[in-house]
């Protein structure tokens, strides 16, 4: 089978390599699409490597079919529509997946659609409602609104009942994302996103929930203006690795900060994620109030200006590589 690899010059490259040999517990997916991840990149920089036992070539979320299943697998059927979180190996033909890192298509997605689910649905959902206890009319702080993750999280947490506020970095920007239906949009070039947050809180409407993938100074700055026993989540630090943070409303509101990532999560959790998602949030999609947001579908050949896309920051929403 063909899958892109990275050469010693950093470009990406497909090229043949062997079949995948599935186990017992695992079945083979002909891959139909692949979404793209910032991780994608970091991994292509040599930063970010797959998890021992996954390929070595990228690709966290995919969506195809089953061809082949394991002897121990009962609960798949040959000719299944499903997606799947990967450790790696998504940029390919096919790939050898685990019974319980897979899931059904929701009823009326498009493959390229379904490939835009496992990997920033389980990232949105783990940390807005198991790491951060997201519940129905409390907000949620979600910043880099233009993400591919944010794309998700905002419609997640709207169609969970919760407020939500974000921030771009141009006018231009928060009108591209208003169909998201943040309710409230921070253009942090222009406006201080502390001094929102604080208003925020006096307003009545504390932050209870960040899910933040920038941090840097931002975070510090914030901090002291959210509710009682809110959570800040840490899952990236694209805006800087360094922040001064006042302790005293950490202890007297009871704050939690919080590191997380889904990539080092045992298999086990992971799992336990996806089951999650496919009972309480595939209903969602199947229903409307949840829409995958993809920005554009090319081709497994123009996988070069698929990266380039995320790197220039352009998107809003997915973009997926179509393999066949």
């Amino acid at each position: 089978m063909k899958a892109m690899l990275v050469d010693e010059n950093k470009n990406l490259v497909w090229s043949e390599v062997a079949d995948p040999v599935i186990k017992a517990d695992e079945v083979l997916v002909k891959i139909h699409a692949a979404a793209l991840n910032r991780a994608d990149l970091l991994q292509r920089q040599g930063k970010y490597p797959s998890p021992a036992g996954c390929p070595e070539w990228m690709g966290l979320e995919i969506a195809g079919e089953i061809v082949e299943l394991g002897s121990n697998v009962t609960n798949w059927q040959i000719g299944d529509k499903v997606c799947a979180l990967l450790g790696g190996g998504g940029y390919a033909e096919y790939v050898a997946v685990k019974y319980n890192m897979l899931m059904p298509i929701p009823k009326g997605l498009s493959m390229e659609e379904a490939s835009a689910l496992p990997e920033a649905y389980a990232t949105s959902y783990l940390n807005l409602f198991i790491e951060g206890h997201l519940e129905e009319g409390q907000t949620a702080f979600i910043p880099a609104g233009a993400s591919g993750l944010a794309s998700v999280a905002i419609p997640m947490a709207k169609a969970f009942g919760a407020r939500v506020i974000t921030s771009v970095l141009s006018d231009e920007i928060a009108e591209k994302i208003k169909p998201l239906g943040a309710d409230v949009i921070i253009n942090s070039t222009t406006q201080s996103v502390e001094e929102i947050l604080k208003a925020e809180e006096e307003n009545g409407t504390p932050v209870t929930v960040s899910m933040d993938c920038l941090c840097g100074e931002t975070l510090g700055k914030s901090l002291p203006f959210m509710a009682r026993g809110g959570y800040w989540i840490v899952i990236s630090t694209l805006a800087g690795i360094e922040t001064n943070i006042q302790l005293r409303p950490l202890l007297t509101k009871g704050l939690h900060l919080v590191g997380s990532m889904l990539r080092n999560r045992t298999p086990e959790f992971k799992a336990y994620i996806l089951s999650e998602l496919v009972d309480k949030v595939w209903p969602k999609i199947e229903s409307g109030a949840i829409k995958p947001s993809i920005y554009k579908v090319l081709p497994m050949s123009e996988a070069e200006e698929a990266h380039a896309i995320l790197q220039r920051g352009e998107n809003v929403g997915k973009v997926v590589l179509k393999v066949i």
